[in-house]
């Protein structure tokens, strides 16, 4: 049963660390929300830590920067782990060929392709057109507003030459502002469908799980799954991954599922019921809007 809370305060003492998701948590890709700002700042400020775990396919010194411009401070958080780091690396070990056709929004995702220090003996990648392609690289759609459906030719002539897509952030759609947009897990789930092979590196999957617990080391945090409290609005991506990890979590219904949860301040008690059974999520808690 999953209790509705009114502020992150009434149960954090619960946790040493937050896996925090960013789009609809604690900004709208337009602005940060105050309210959720004040409530990480607050939690740090009792020692606990805080990652944002995020399904963004930037790597995460962009993402840093991208929030600071929205005005989420360098002192609401202690480290990131992105979809793109975790695919990045993927990508640069080999996982969809040397020569990859690239999707995406060039100005947002260009930071994609940066050098990945991390890895001894690279994959050197080359873009190319799809027909010379060995693999695709998917960022997100040419244009988030178009139905993911205008990519079928193009799909099934890369299923047909059996190429592996990855994709660097299996979120299915984000609202900017009030604009709810495609993102690259609409495409990925387009490609499935039709037959093709997708590999994902963000929520719910096990490698951006990975790569948050590489941050937390390197933090000098050994932390048990029973300490974590994973928080976003996305069900099947941050709830799902939440179960998936055996660790609590914070449903922010005021996001993505704010009219099916008939969130205005708070969710209805009965249309949350309602929803999780639909979406056949459990989440350990709900709350309107991180605060």
């Amino acid at each position: 049963m999953t209790r509705i809370i009114s502020s992150l305060s009434d149960i954090s003492d619960r946790y040493d660390v937050l896996y925090v998701d960013l789009w609809g948590c604690l900004h709208n890709g337009i602005e940060a929300f105050p309210d959720a700002v004040a409530a990480l700042q607050g939690y740090r400020q009792r020692a606990g830590t805080v990652v944002l775990v995020t399904n963004s396919p930037r790597p995460r010194d962009s993402v840093a920067e991208q929030i600071r411009g929205f005005g989420v401070p360098d002192d609401s958080y202690d480290a990131i782990a992105t979809s793109g780091d975790s695919a990045r690396a993927a990508m640069y070990q080999g996982a969809v060929g040397r020569k990859v056709y690239f999707m995406g929004e060039e100005d947002r995702d260009e930071d994609f392709f940066k050098p990945l220090q991390i890895l001894d003996n690279p994959v050197e990648i080359e873009r190319v057109p799809l027909d010379e392609a060995e693999g695709i690289v998917c960022c997100g759609p040419f244009d988030p507003l178009a139905d993911p459906a205008v990519n079928r030719a193009d799909f099934l002539y890369a299923k047909t030459k059996g190429l592996k897509l990855l994709c660097a952030n299996p979120d299915i759609v984000v609202d900017r502002g009030e604009e709810r947009q495609w993102c690259a897990g609409a495409l990925a789930q387009l490609y499935t469908e039709m037959g093709g092979e997708s590999l994902y590196f963000g929520k719910p999957h096990p490698p951006i799980y990975d790569l948050a617990r590489r941050r937390l080391l390197s933090l000098g945090k050994d932390v048990n799954p029973s300490a974590i409290l994973a928080i976003g609005d996305g069900p099947h991506t941050d709830i799902d991954g939440a179960m998936g990890e055996d660790i609590d979590s914070l449903f922010i219904t005021g996001g993505l599922a704010a009219a099916e949860t008939i969130t205005k301040e708070q969710p209805d008690a009965d249309a949350l019921k309602e929803y999780v059974a639909k979406e056949m999520i459990s989440p350990t808690f709900a709350i309107g809007f991180l605060r």
